[in-house]
């Protein structure tokens, strides 16, 4: 396994994350094709065993059941001190004034809440899941520095939103001498790479860690186009992402096919080579629900891919419509998610 700094801390991650929210109890939530909890733990021994020791997760994952499944393996197989746990906070746990969004006391109830079901005193990464338009960034900044203060959190980070906003938190946060951001996820993918025009830079002037989230675009990078599976027919925030797009996007899903037949591969180390040989990735986002959807991701840390057949994989991309993230809360109105999380 390889290792690199989160950003400019001194928290050592491996260059792969095992993404979280495969697991859960299924129909807990809103994802269907989650895998109970023994597979669960079959795929996060797994994990440990390859050297990964980045786990994320989120409080709304199958309705918290992701954390508990995942808190009790680690607690298990792992010694915490080793470990990079990070979960997130945003979405509505009840639709209900105040439980969900990034006011402090949304915050503060939600960081306690995602303890209780980790089974742990603290999270080593805590992460806005998306940006809150109805609250100021003062308040959001302020209550993550207490978080972290407090002992709860060791660090803070972000997810989806503009370039603009993430510059305006980080200001801020270094205006009031409060805790800054150490890293982004973003949407980043062959198929979704829109990040690379402003967030991905600014996170390289920086020096902050970028996590991408959906690196095989939900799977669709690693199968032929037509091909169905469980998770396909039912994700609703992958037509969403991806059924504006999908003529582009289906010259590029032939391109990874191409270039793997060419190397014997499988797509899935192809695109995710693809990947982790862009500036500024720190360590994608990988979700599994099959010991093989692992493997690959951790055999495309030992593929190098030519200049010639990065060429053939970026060339169809043509620009996409923003996507994945979190729209305004009408004035007045509860928390909903226009675009729920990733």
């Amino acid at each position: 396994m390889q290792y690199r700094n989160l950003g400019q801390s001194g928290l050592i991650v491996s260059r792969i994350c095992l993404g979280c929210m495969s697991f859960g109890r299924p129909g807990a939530g809103r994802h269907e094709w989650t895998i109970d909890e023994p597979e669960s733990r079959t795929i996060i021994r797994q994990a440990l065993e390859a050297g990964i020791n980045f786990f994320d997760t989120a409080n709304e994952y199958s309705a918290g059941t992701s954390e508990e499944f995942v808190g009790r393996a680690l607690a298990d197989f792992a010694h915490r001190d080793e470990i990079v746990l990070a979960t997130k906070a945003f979405a509505p746990w009840r639709q209900a004034p105040n439980t969900g969004g990034l006011s402090r006391k949304a915050l503060f109830q939600a960081i306690d809440d995602s303890l209780r079901r980790l089974g742990t005193d603290y999270v080593d990464l805590y992460q806005i899941h998306r940006w809150d338009y109805s609250v100021p960034v003062e308040e959001v900044m302020e209550a993550l520095h207490d978080i972290v203060k407090t002992g709860k959190a060791r660090y803070i980070g972000a997810s989806s939103m503009f370039a603009w906003q993430f510059a305006k938190a980080q200001y801020t946060a270094e205006r009031n001498g409060w805790t800054r951001f150490i890293s982004m996820q973003p949407q980043g993918n062959l198929v979704y790479r829109e990040e690379e025009r402003e967030m991905i830079p600014l996170c390289l002037d920086q020096n902050v860690a970028v996590l991408p989230w959906s690196p095989l675009a939900r799977g669709m990078l690693t199968r032929d186009w037509d091909a169905r599976t469980a998770r396909s027919e039912t994700d609703a925030f992958s037509a969403y992402l991806y059924r504006a797009t999908a003529e582009n996007d289906r010259q590029i899903v032939e391109a990874v096919a191409a270039v793997a037949a060419e190397r014997g591969l499988p797509r899935a180390q192809v695109a995710m080579a693809w990947l982790l040989g862009k500036a500024g990735i720190t360590a994608p986002i990988i979700g599994a629900t099959k010991p093989s959807h692992l493997a690959d991701a951790i055999a495309a840390l030992d593929v190098a891919l030519s200049t010639e057949e990065v060429a053939r994989l970026e060339s169809p991309y043509l620009p996409h419509k923003v996507v994945g993230l979190a729209g305004p809360m009408p004035l007045g109105g509860t928390l909903t998610l226009k675009n729920p999380a990733a």
